[in-house]
C-alpha cells in the first residue's frame, strides 16, 4: 500500500514536473501561442470548455461511438476469430480476404464510410469498429491455437467432444491474448472515432479540434487532446481492471500485479 502510493506520488510529480518545464520553456523563448501554448493556457480553456459544458457534450457524443464500435468491433472479431481458428477451411477462403482488408489504410477509408453512412452516428461506429476489429481478431487466432497439443490429443483419448475441449481448454488457454487484444481494440476504437469525426460530423471532440484548427485556437486544441488522453487512459484501465478479475488465475497476470516482481525459471529467481 505505502509503495504503491510512493509510485503514484513520483508519477505524480513527473507529470507536474514535465508542465513546469514546458511552461518555463514557452515563457523563456516567448514561443508563439499559435505554435505551442502555455499549460496555463490550456488549463484555462480546458475549464472554460468544461464549465461552459460545451466539452462535456462533444465527449458524450464521442464516448458514446467508441463504446459502440468497440462493442460492434470486437463481436464480430471474436465471433470469426473463433470460427478462423477451429476451421482450416475457413481460414483457407477467409484470411486473405481479412488481411488485404487489413491492408487499407482505415484514414482513407474513413471519407468513403461517411459519404455511405452519413454525417451521424453510424458512420463513426463503422469506423470505430473497423479499427478495432483486426488486432482482436489476429489475438483471438493466436490465443485459441495455442493450446497444448498434448493435452488437446489427451481429452481427445477422454471423449471429450469439440465443444468441451474448446469451452474447457482452449478458450481459457486464449483468454490472456483475447484480453490483449481487447485493451488494443479499446484504443483503437476511439481512435477510429476521432478520425472519423475530424473527416466530418456534426458534433464530438474530433469536430472541435477541427472547428478549433480553424479559429487558430491551439490552446482549445491541446485542451481537447488532454480530455482525449484521459478518455484512453480511463478506458484502458475498465478493460484492465476485467482482465484482472477474469484472470486472477493467470500467472502473469499475478506477476505484473507485484510491485518488483521477478521473472522466474524453476521457482529460483
Amino acid at each position: 500500500m505505502i509503495g504503491g502510493l510512493r509510485n503514484f506520488s513520483l508519477r505524480l510529480l513527473l507529470i507536474l514536473a514535465v508542465l513546469a518545464v514546458w511552461e518555463g520553456f514557452v515563457r523563456l523563448f516567448d514561443v508563439p501561442a499559435f505554435i505551442l501554448p502555455r499549460p496555463s493556457n490550456v488549463f484555462l480553456a480546458l475549464y472554460r470548455g468544461t464549465v461552459s459544458t460545451m466539452y462535456l457534450e462533444h465527449l458524450r457524443v464521442t464516448l458514446l461511438e467508441t463504446l459502440i464500435g468497440f462493442a460492434v468491433g470486437s463481436g464480430l472479431a471474436l465471433a470469426l476469430g473463433t470460427v478462423v481458428a477451429l476451421s482450416r477451411r475457413t481460414e483457407y477462403f477467409l484470411y486473405p480476404f481479412i488481411v488485404m482488408f487489413q491492408a487499407m489504410p482505415k484514414v482513407a477509408l474513413a471519407p468513403i464510410i461517411i459519404v455511405w453512412f452519413g454525417l451521424g452516428l453510424t458512420s463513426k461506429v463503422v469506423t470505430a469498429a473497423l479499427v478495432a476489429f483486426f488486432p482482436l481478431l489476429v489475438n483471438t487466432i493466436v490465443g485459441l491455437r495455442s493450446a497444448d497439443e498434448d493435452r488437446v490429443s489427451l481429452m481427445r483419448s477422454l471423449a471429450a467432444s469439440r465443444w468441451q475441449i474448446f469451452w474447457m481448454l482452449q478458450l481459457p488457454n486464449a483468454m490472456p491474448y483475447i484480453f490483449a487484444g481487447l485493451e488494443i481494440a479499446m484504443i483503437f476504437s476511439l481512435l477510429g472515432a476521432i478520425v472519423a469525426e475530424l473527416v466530418g460530423a456534426e458534433s464530438g471532440l474530433g469536430m472541435l479540434i477541427q472547428s478549433m484548427n480553424f479559429t487558430m485556437d491551439v490552446a482549445g486544441q491541446f485542451s481537447v487532446l488532454l480530455i482525449l488522453s484521459a478518455v484512453g487512459l480511463a478506458l484502458n484501465g475498465i478493460v484492465t481492471a476485467i482482465r484482472r478479475r477474469v484472470l486472477f488465475w493467470d500467472v502473469s497476470q499475478k506477476a505484473a500485479d507485484i510491485p518488483g516482481a521477478k521473472a522466474t525459471k524453476g521457482g529460483v529467481p
